[in-house]
C-alpha cells in the first residue's frame, strides 16, 4: 500500500533539531527526511518528491534565503523558513526570497505543526465554487482555477502555493476590494497566533511577486490592482 502521507525534508545544521522535528513530524502522520546543509538538500530534491520544506535560514555555506530564492526559479514545493532571527525586516526578506512563511526560533512544537497545516491547505486542491469561471484572463495570462495554474500562451508560470491560493481568493472575489487583513485569515495565518502588521507587510510583498508574473507593468498594474485604504482587488478581462 502506498503512503500518502505528507512528505516534510528538513533541512537544518543543528543534527539535535534535525533528528527532534524528524521524530516530531513523523509522531504526526507526515514521512520526514532530513539534510544537514543546503547541498545536502539540493541532492534530496533532485531524486524525491517533497510536499513542503522546513528550512534554516542561518546555515554555513548557502543560507536559507539564498537556497529559497535558488529554488523558486526550478519548483514551487512551498518553503517554511526557520530562524533565530525574528525581526520584521528579516521575515520580510524571506518572503521576498519566496518563503511561505516564517517561524522564529524558539517556537512550540504544535505551532510548527498548524503552520504547516496551513500552508499544505493552500496547496491548489480546493474544488473552486460551482459559480465561479474555470478560467480567469488576464491579458495573455490565463489562471486556471480548479488547477490553481497560470498559463501564458501555452506556457505554464510557476506559482508558488501562497500565489495560488491568493489567486483563489481573488477569484472568489473578483472586481471587488479585498483587505490585507482579510487575506491574511483567508490564508490561514491568523490561526497562527493572530494578524500583525508585519504579516500584512508579508501579503504586499506576496502581491508584488504575483504582479510580476501577471502584469505587463508591475508598477502601474491593470489587473492586480491596489485600492487605496482598503486593499487589492483583481480585475479579469
Amino acid at each position: 500500500m502506498v503512503d500518502t502521507s505528507p512528505h516534510i525534508l528538513i533541512v537544518d545544521d543543528d543534527e539535535r533539531i534535525r533528528a527532534l522535528l524528524q521524530k516530531f513530524l513523523m509522531r504526526n502522520g507526515f514521512l520526514a527526511s532530513v539534510a544537514r546543509d543546503a547541498a545536502q538538500a539540493r541532492r534530496l530534491l533532485q531524486g524525491l518528491d517533497f510536499d513542503l520544506i522546513v528550512l534554516d535560514v542561518m546555515m554555513p555555506g548557502e543560507d536559507g534565503i539564498a537556497l529559497t530564492r535558488d529554488l523558486r526559479k526550478v519548483m514551487d514545493c512551498p518553503i517554511l523558513l526557520l530562524t533565530a532571527k525574528g525581526e520584521a525586516q528579516d521575515r520580510i526578506a524571506g518572503f521576498e526570497a519566496g518563503a511561505d512563511d516564517y517561524l522564529p526560533k524558539p517556537f512550540e512544537p504544535k505551532e510548527l505543526l498548524l503552520r504547516i497545516g496551513a500552508i499544505l491547505r493552500r496547496m491548489p486542491q480546493a474544488e473552486a465554487s460551482q459559480n465561479l469561471p474555470k478560467l480567469l484572463h488576464l491579458g495573455p495570462i490565463r489562471f486556471d482555477i480548479d488547477r490553481g495554474e497560470l498559463w501564458q500562451g501555452e506556457q505554464p508560470l510557476r506559482l508558488t502555493a501562497t500565489e495560488a491560493a491568493l489567486m483563489r481568493i481573488f477569484a472568489t472575489h473578483a472586481n471587488q476590494s479585498v483587505t490585507r487583513q482579510q487575506l491574511v485569515e483567508e490564508l490561514g495565518r491568523d490561526k497562527v497566533g493572530g494578524s500583525d502588521p508585519a504579516q500584512e507587510r508579508a501579503i504586499d510583498v506576496q502581491i508584488t511577486r504575483l504582479r510580476r508574473k501577471i502584469e505587463i507593468d508591475p508598477k502601474q498594474p491593470r489587473y492586480l490592482q491596489t485600492v487605496r485604504g482598503a486593499g487589492y482587488m483583481l480585475v479579469p478581462d
